[in-house]
């Protein structure tokens, strides 16, 4: 496989990242500085910065119900509290995008770079679900026309797919993750988020899932998001369930009845298709 492909399914980087650290001759093939469009052989040993580079040996997607005052990072001196420490320890797991330290709910982890570039990157427009509680309470109709069509923020447009005012705030989609995007765009119409919970990523949904605690998706799950890459599907806002659980503190693994694909969704519903 090419060398951009093989660094970002060990994890290391995405494709393009992985691109901008071979023109910058950090990654050597057997001992040689290696170029764009080298392919990496069975055998090869390839190494970024002097330190052997492995592909993982299978594919782990973690399905994190983040808490409220949880850091995405791996390395931030000044974090108390990181995503990291609640779930297992696996080479090259990293966050499927971030979630601010004070949003909660559904946070992808996997140390698959491949995947990840599949699922962040903005032409594939992977929609994902957020129910918002607000200052001001439930969204007027008029401000859910505002967010899909549009408004203007600090580093450029921005727009929901859906807007559905819920009891306390309102149900968003969105095909984008841009640092803070929700809050941001729910205070320019004004209402200020005073709680943010993503229900869902594509076809994977928060389901039972309990603050703090933690799945593997099956094979079949990470096929399911593979293709929502792919096929730019939409979420249905009604059809994803609006049960939030509870907060709570350390994490663990759900019981086996939880681990099932799209846990909470009812015969016909697929966790937000």
């Amino acid at each position: 496989m090419r060398l951009q492909q093989f660094l970002a399914r060990a994890g290391v980087a995405s494709r393009r990242k992985a691109e901008a650290l071979i023109r910058a001759g950090r990654i050597t093939v057997n001992d040689e500085v290696a170029e764009l469009g080298r392919v990496v052989q069975p055998g090869d040993v390839v190494r970024l910065d002097g330190e052997r580079v492995t592909p993982p040996h299978r594919t782990v997607v973690i399905a994190l119900h983040k808490p409220r005052g949880y850091t995405t990072t791996h390395e931030d001196p000044h974090a108390e509290k990181r995503v990291y420490d609640l779930v297992p320890p696996h080479p090259g797991l990293h966050a499927v995008g971030r979630l601010d330290k004070e949003t909660e709910g559904l946070l992808l982890l996997t140390n698959d770079g491949e995947l990840t570039q599949l699922l962040t990157h903005p032409r594939n427009g992977v929609p994902k679900l957020y129910r918002a509680w607000c200052k001001n309470g439930r969204l007027s109709p008029e401000a859910c026309r505002r967010l899909e069509q549009g408004v203007l923020l600090e580093d450029g447009p921005a727009k929901a797919i859906r807007a559905i005012p819920a009891r306390g705030g309102v149900k968003l989609v969105l095909a984008e993750g841009r640092k803070r995007e929700v809050r941001r765009m729910l205070r320019q119409v004004g209402y200020p988020v005073e709680r943010l919970v993503r229900l869902a990523v594509g076809p994977i949904g928060l389901g039972r899932l309990e603050a703090g605690k933690w799945r593997y998706l099956s094979p079949a799950e990470i096929q399911l998001l593979r293709q929502s890459a792919h096929m730019r599907a939409e979420l249905s806002v009604e059809s994803v369930r609006e049960r939030v659980p509870k907060r709570s503190g350390k994490g663990a693994n759900q019981p086996r009845a939880d681990r099932r694909a799209h846990p909470g969704a009812g015969p016909g519903d697929k966790a937000g298709l």
